[in-house]
């Protein structure tokens, strides 16, 4: 067995055997084989890429106005009042009947301040002391008796006369006849421009409250 060395190798390799080695060249067109596959993919998945973006904002733009037009911001009910209540006026001071009755040991005061009311427009009925169920038991400035429909008609009306009087209803059942029985902190009657101030105020309508969404 021959010891040869092929030329141009500069003895730098020692072959043994009986066969040269082959020496293969590197493969280039693989190489760039590879490199158009690659390309070619890549190309393919940016214009997949760039078509769904088309569509999503296209679409996207069509669904916000379809929702528009849908109806995205509906009107809510308003939360009104009923029109009975809406439609209720409260009486005028002409329309109610005061019984004035004096529960306190300071005399005078029934008939001074019936007389009053009579000035400011209200119909004077009873005037004098109040029964024993009341007498000397009213601590506050005064007590407003009527019946159960007059606690939201003729007794606020003559609660705007007194401030500080208590409201109640009993077992009557003329709404329009109401009891003004005076309580030991009793000092006098609101003064009328207040007193008509807060009557105005009373028989204002309350704005209706609305819910409606924000922004619609």
């Amino acid at each position: 067995m021959s010891m040869l060395t092929p030329p141009g190798m500069g003895g730098k390799y020692r072959i043994t055997g009986d066969k040269y080695p082959r020496m293969r060249r590197g493969r280039p067109r693989n190489r760039i084989v590879l490199a158009v596959v690659a390309s070619v993919a890549a190309i393919g998945l940016i214009g997949w890429g760039s078509f769904q973006l088309v569509d999503v904002f296209t679409g996207g733009d069509k669904a916000s106005a379809a929702g528009a037009k849908s109806g995205a911001c509906e009107k809510k009910p308003s939360a009104s009042p009923s029109p009975g209540k809406a439609a209720q006026k409260l009486p005028k001071p002409s329309q109610i009947t005061v019984n004035v009755l004096n529960a306190t040991a300071r005399g005078g005061l029934a008939k001074k301040t019936a007389d009053e009311l009579k000035k400011r427009g209200f119909k004077i009925g009873e005037v004098g002391n109040a029964t024993k169920a009341y007498d000397k038991k009213v601590k506050g400035s005064g007590l407003l008796l009527g019946a159960s429909a007059a606690t939201e008609a003729a007794l606020p009306v003559l609660g705007t006369q007194l401030t500080g009087a208590e409201l109640k209803a009993d077992k009557r059942t003329k709404p329009a006849e109401v009891d003004l029985i005076i309580g030991s902190g009793f000092k006098k009657l609101t003064k009328k421009p207040a007193a008509d101030k807060a009557l105005s105020a009373l028989n204002q309508p309350k704005p209706k409250p609305s819910a409606s969404g924000a922004g619609c």
